[in-house]
């Protein structure tokens, strides 16, 4: 009993000092104010030291974590952005950006050093900025490279040359160099035969060693230790190399002639063998131009295999040898692979003359084309009618140099006759054979004419609407058809695009039939299209071309798609609907409606983008969903404003003090400031209420709901504004539970994968109980709650909505409180549920897939109110703080709060 009074006049201890904090808060001082923002480092710095004139700078050993947080302060919540530049602008390619208050590199690179910015902005007065430097600090492993004093690489070093041992190592700060010859240290002019070069152009105290006229005692054992003075704790790098007599340069050759000529699908193996070259060189295989090594090729110890070889295995590939001394060797070997590709021909009417038309008695040439690999292979042969045709006074046949890639045949018909009417066959063909020949027919006769390219009646101007497929066609006579080219003509006019492209993004596209299909037009490929003849598989004469000018039609875009308004009683207040683009521009219309009922209509000139609806004093009949629609000939386009006059919800002061003891036994204060947005706006506001839980899933943290991790699948947060769409049993409710297709709601998608009994848990932030509400009450039965959500369960194949009460102890308790199974037809309904926990306690809200694909589960507006579930809401005891008559003070006051708190 003793205990029980106790805690009983805590409670009744914190509840007047509540009421008379809040009246001592009443003081008209708004929490209103812009950012402010500092950095601090909560990683693994090696130092943070401050500059004269900047910002800290942060050194940090790669490979280690940075993490940055940035504080800020003020009200609403400043919005925080991390950038990152190398030094200049912001914009600089390579920049990155971080929403969050943390900044966090795990196994950072020396790449990822510069200088970080947080940036934190809530519209009131400036941006507050500060920056701070990350240093990056890294040694790597020090490289020896080993130089004569000669040009000319030699095989040996003899006594009279000159040598020189060259330390490079990459660091962060500056590496410092030491050298040493059989572990003795190399003092600057401890020996004349050896300086120590310090190049004013490289970093670094020491990178030279140079041994002057080589001595016998110059051969050893030389180690180039690197160091950055333990900066970071990073220890000294070192490497080695012995000098002796056998130091020399690396020579390689490859054990195949150049060019290797393959067949496609052999396999090639090309083999580099080390000539000479101490210490013994590695091997490297590269190709030209940087290109990576075939997928499918294999390298072992200077063997290069390349399987199953294809054209785009062929080009240069090189060998390369390197062992630190002089230059690195490298021999290159060709691979070609072996084909013909893109035969081409075509018919020129007399050369000599200006003529489109073949003409008895005048000349024809024609002429073939074909690319080859080898080029010095190809060979071409040329029938009549399948009849093999030799070169004569008449037919007279010429090749072009087989060297000249792609390779030409010409055939000259000289004085045309009647006779020399027929099919004439280019073949082309490789020397080796392997590879199949390439023929082309070309028909040469009285109905041998060139082409002619028209338009269709009524199709040179095109109009269709956005998202339609469209043909454009040209309509080829003649014979041989050629084949159609298809670009798009630039525009004139600033506004114009630098270079138009086709649809599928090139400069040009090609057409067999002279029809040009596009699919889902959009208003980006409105303009003039260009179809022209080819001058290959064709005549060789000046290029055919017509245009066709194509207009794509698209409903109004406008703005704003969705807005909310808060308004008073009594208020006047304007709706402006803004037109940003449509096609036609002209006849625009727009018409308002409140809900169903028209409120007015009218049609925009040519000086006007933007529509208004005014109210001259709102009523209650006046709330509602007030719509604008643009329409023209495609379509119409949307404003759509809910006007309501339910205030805005407080807006806390995010950074509260931490909880305050009261030097009272289990009562603690916390202080909380808050304001109210846009407060004269709506009506007066009559009281504030801290203490229920009311979550609608319009925030993508869910008010702290988490998925379970040991169920099938997941629940998906959704909303019923989706367009195109037609809502049935598998795709949930076009709307929330308070019929805005605005609003989010938390879905369960049931169609396949997903199989009958599948579950989905959503777990609700954990509750701790209210000791008070467990002494008023039998200690069995717990404190009492009462679980408030709407749900929507339509559908044929529907399976169960379970709720549990999840208790927190030595074990975790899961209690069903609710549960529905079956189709409840495609409406929302509400459901309550008692809960009575003796501890720290979750809800867990369970679906459960039926037997089929159409068995949606929606859930909205889940809410948790102390007391027994009744049929009207109950009258809260944390109902508090009635607001003054005077609107005014609610204003700028900023008001402190206790709320009583039990340790968990």
């Amino acid at each position: 009993m003793g205990s029980e009074e106790d805690e009983r006049m805590g409670l009744l201890f914190g509840l007047l000092w509540l009421f008379g904090s809040f009246l001592q808060g009443a003081q008209c001082q708004g929490v209103y104010a812009s950012p402010t923002v500092r950095i601090v480092h909560a990683g693994q710095a090696c130092n943070v030291e401050e500059e004269q004139y900047s910002e800290r700078v942060y050194t940090i050993r790669e490979g280690e974590t940075l993490e940055l947080q940035c504080l800020v302060t003020g009200h609403p919540r400043p919005q925080i952005r991390w950038t990152k530049t190398a030094g200049g602008a912001s914009d600089r390619p390579g920049s990155s950006t971080l929403d969050s208050g943390t900044l966090r590199i795990d196994n950072i690179r020396r790449h990822q050093g510069g200088r970080y910015y947080c940036k934190a902005e809530n519209g009131l007065g400036f941006p507050a900025i500060r920056s701070i430097r990350v240093d990056v600090y890294y040694l790597d492993k020090p490289v020896i490279t080993v130089h004569q004093s000669d040009d000319e690489p030699k095989e040996q070093f003899y006594f009279e040359r000159t040598v020189f041992l060259r330390c490079v190592a990459s660091s962060n700060p500056p590496v410092v160099y030491t050298w040493t010859r059989d572990r003795e240290v190399i003092a600057e002019g401890s020996d004349s035969g050896v300086e120590i070069y310090k190049p004013f152009f490289t970093q670094g105290e020491t990178k030279i060693l140079k041994l002057k006229n080589l001595r016998l005692q110059d051969y050893a054992d030389y180690t180039c230790i690197a160091s950055v003075r333990r900066a970071c704790g990073i220890r000294d790098r070192s490497s080695h190399f012995i000098l002796n007599n056998r130091t020399a340069p690396p020579s390689v050759k490859i054990l195949l002639e150049d060019p290797v000529v393959a067949n496609p699908g052999e396999t090639i193996t090309l083999v580099c063998k080390v000539v000479s070259g101490h210490p013994p060189p590695t091997l490297r295989w590269l190709r030209a131009t940087d290109e990576d090594l075939p997928k499918r090729s294999i390298v072992k110890d200077g063997t290069l295999t390349v399987p199953v070889i294809t054209d785009d295995d062929g080009g240069t590939y090189t060998c390369m040898a390197s062992n630190n001394v002089g230059n690195p060797a490298k021999k290159s070997i060709s691979i070609l692979v072996r084909g013909l590709r893109k035969g081409r021909f075509w018919i020129t009417p007399d050369p000599y003359h200006n003529e489109d038309n073949i003409q008895i008695g005048r000349e024809v040439k024609i002429s073939c084309q074909v690319e080859a690999t080898p080029s010095d292979e190809l060979q071409f042969s040329w029938l009549k009618n399948g009849r093999p045709l030799k070169s004569s006074e008449r037919m007279v046949i010429t090749h072009t140099d087989p060297s000249v890639s792609p390779g030409t045949t010409n055939l000259d018909i000289i004085d045309l006759k009647f006779t020399d009417f027929g099919t004439y066959t280019c073949v082309a063909s490789l020397r080796n054979g392997g590879i199949p020949e390439i023929s082309i027919d070309v028909n040469i006769s009285s109905t041998t004419v060139p082409p002619e390219l028209t338009v269709p009646k009524g199709q040179s101007h095109l109009t269709v609407l956005e998202g339609e497929t469209v043909d454009l066609q040209c309509l080829v006579s003649g014979k041989p058809k050629p084949i159609i080219l298809w670009s798009r003509v630039e525009e004139n006019g600033p506004a114009a695009a630098a270079e138009p492209v086709m649809p599928d993004g090139t400069a040009q596209m090609e057409s067999y039939d002279g029809i040009l299909r596009i699919y889902n037009v959009t208003r980006k490929m409105s303009g003039t299209y260009r179809c022209q003849t080819s001058q290959y598989n064709g005549f060789n004469v000046k290029p055919r071309e017509a245009l066709i000018h194509l207009v794509v039609q698209f409903p109004p875009t406008v703005e704003p798609v969705y807005t909310e308004v808060r308004q008073a009683l009594g208020r006047a207040f304007s709706l402006t609907c803004n037109l940003l683009q449509a096609y036609p521009a002209r006849h625009l219309q727009y018409e308002w409606k409140l809900g169903p009922r028209l409120l007015t209509v009218g049609e925009f000139t040519d000086q006007t983008h933007d529509t208004s609806y005014h109210v001259k004093a709102l009523n209650r009949e006046g709330y509602g969903e007030y719509t604008c629609d643009i329409t023209n000939e495609a379509g119409a386009g949307r404003c759509t404003f809910l006007v309501t006059g339910k205030a805005y919800g407080p807006e806390f002061y995010y950074d509260t003090p931490q909880a305050l003891w009261q030097n009272r036994p289990q009562v603690y204060g916390f202080k909380l400031q808050w304001t109210q947005m846009e407060p004269n706006a709506v009506d007066r506001i009559l009281a504030y209420r801290l203490g229920n839980f009311l979550c609608g899933f319009e925030e993508d943290s869910l008010c702290s709901f988490s998925q379970d991790k040991s169920d099938e699948f997941d629940w998906t947060r959704h909303r019923g504004a989706v367009e195109d769409v037609t809502f049935t049993a598998t795709s949930g409710p076009s709307a929330d539970h308070t019929g805005s297709k605005q609003g989010f709601y938390m879905f369960l998608e049931t169609s396949r994968p997903r199989v009958e009994g599948d579950k989905a848990r959503l777990t609700s932030p954990t509750f701790n109980v209210n000791p008070a509400s467990i002494s008023s009450s039998s200690a069995s039965s717990g404190a009492a709650y009462c679980l408030t959500f709407y749900y929507h369960m339509y559908g044929k194949h529907q399976g169960a909505l379970n709720v549990f009460l999840r208790q927190k102890g030595p074990a975790l308790t899961d209690t069903l409180v609710w549960s529905l199974t079956g189709n409840q037809g495609n409406q929302w309904r509400q459901a309550k549920a008692a809960l009575h926990p003796t501890t720290a306690f979750q809800v867990v809200m369970e679906g459960v897939r039926g037997s089929g694909p159409e068995g949606a589960i929606a859930i909205d507006d889940v809410s948790i109110k102390e007391g027994e579930c009744k049929d009207s809401p109950p009258n809260n005891l944390r109902s508090f703080a009635s607001l003054p008559s005077r609107y005014t003070l609610l204003l700028c006051i900023t008001q402190s709060l206790v709320l009583i708190g039990w340790p968990r």
